[in-house]
């Protein structure tokens, strides 16, 4: 007697693909009625409503008010949207010597922050797990229900599969430290976490301005410099979270000596450290101070000295950017971190040179925009790491 054969995609799991692209739906277009989630699901009126219906019922979803456009020449249509009342996620931003908290509710708005300085030497690590445990804690009981989990932005290295910091090089109290678990153990909800950039670029997919867009880079500079790739719809990780390490790409063929031990990386020609080296070689005022604000500031002043090296900034954060688009062609970066602070007149100055930089090629010139301020970017990605393997989007 044949075997009966069996379906190749169960019921269970066509309806949370279904369920995936109606909320992906959502994030990408805002506010949207039935008829349209409908069309953009590729489902029926019918299949529709069976989908939005559980969502409304468990407070994920809430209808707005009518319009005045009509579904199929019916009632006034009620845009869905996400409820201010569904389950928060537990955001953190956990940098050397720093952690942020925030309960983030899933319109992207930050609801309750909390912050607390940590210790950052090697013999300190219990000391460090307590103190991320307890301000974790603050913001969770802040909570008006349950949250739906933990995501964690991290400044360093991280192993992905494993859920575990790597390497933090300025707070070597959180090498090898399995943050993941030992979270999850105590809060007994799903944590994820991942390098602080992939992070940003997460935030930047849901929340931000890499809503709806299938190709794109994130780029952060500041103390360290970072980036992330999101290509044909997906957040590019390599095995166990590897790669993103932009800054320790190579610009400079024996060039100045990094942190890592190498020479010659993006991270010595394009970070504060170097921009204050060259803000004293070129005797600007108080240059420890020094950040692309103020350098932006003294060049609008007509100080020839800053106007001289935020030129010279601005190339060097762009010769990686034009690297990154040779290899992959994203085409639309983000900004996030030190540049952004320069305001219109850095981000104009590095858009000229990346365009200079990168020939002429069919798929279009490069477009930059900027991202949310730091600290809120990667408490909206860290929730947004959470949203991702809840609702398993492609990530």
């Amino acid at each position: 007697m044949p075997r009966r054969g069996r379906s190749l995609l169960s019921s269970s799991l066509v309806g949370a693909t279904n369920r995936g692209r109606v909320l992906q739906t959502l994030f990408d277009l805002g506010p949207t009625s039935r008829v349209e989630l409908a069309r953009q699901a590729g489902v029926n009126r019918t299949t529709i409503s069976g989908i939005v219906q559980p969502l409304l019922d468990q407070q994920l979803l809430v209808e707005g008010k009518p319009t005045s456009a009509r579904e199929g020449g019916g009632k006034p249509a009620r845009p869905l949207w996400f409820s201010p009342e569904a389950r928060p996620i537990c955001g953190v931003l956990l940098m050397p010597g720093s952690i942020r908290t925030a309960l983030v509710t899933l319109e992207g708005r930050i609801r309750v922050e909390h912050e607390a300085s940590l210790p950052t030497a090697a013999e300190q690590r219990a000391e460090l797990i307590e103190g991320i445990a307890a301000c974790i804690g603050r913001t969770l009981a802040a909570a008006h229900r349950p949250p739906l989990g933990i995501g964690i932005a991290v400044g360093g290295m991280v192993d992905t599969g494993r859920r575990a910091v790597v390497m933090v090089n300025l707070a070597p109290a959180l090498d090898d430290v399995p943050l993941g678990t030992e979270l999850g153990r105590r809060f007994n909800l799903p944590v994820m976490l991942d390098h602080h950039p992939r992070a940003l670029l997460v935030g930047d997919r849901w929340f931000g301005k890499g809503r709806g867009v299938r190709d794109f880079a994130v780029v952060y500079t500041g103390e360290v410099l970072g980036g992330a790739l999101y290509l044909d719809g997906h957040l590019h990780r390599g095995p166990g979270g590897a790669g993103g390490e932009l800054g320790h790409t190579f610009v400079q063929i024996d060039g100045e000596l990094c942190r890592c031990g190498r020479r010659g990386c993006w991270d010595t020609v394009a970070t504060l450290g170097w921009l204050r080296r060259q803000a004293r070689a070129a005797g600007l005022e108080d240059p420890d101070a020094i950040d692309a604000r103020r350098l932006a500031g003294l060049a609008a002043a007509g100080v020839p000295e800053a106007a001289a090296l935020m030129d010279r900034y601005a190339r060097n954060v762009a010769v990686g950017i034009a690297n990154l688009q040779q290899t992959v062609a994203p085409n639309f970066f983000i900004l996030h971190g030190d540049v952004v602070g320069g305001g219109p007149a850095m981000i104009e100055a590095i858009t000229g040179h990346a365009r200079r930089l990168v020939p002429p090629h069919p798929g279009g010139q490069m477009v930059f925009a900027t991202g949310e301020p730091e600290d809120r970017a990667a408490l909206l990605g860290a929730a947004g790491l959470v949203l991702s393997d809840l609702l398993r989007f492609p990530l």
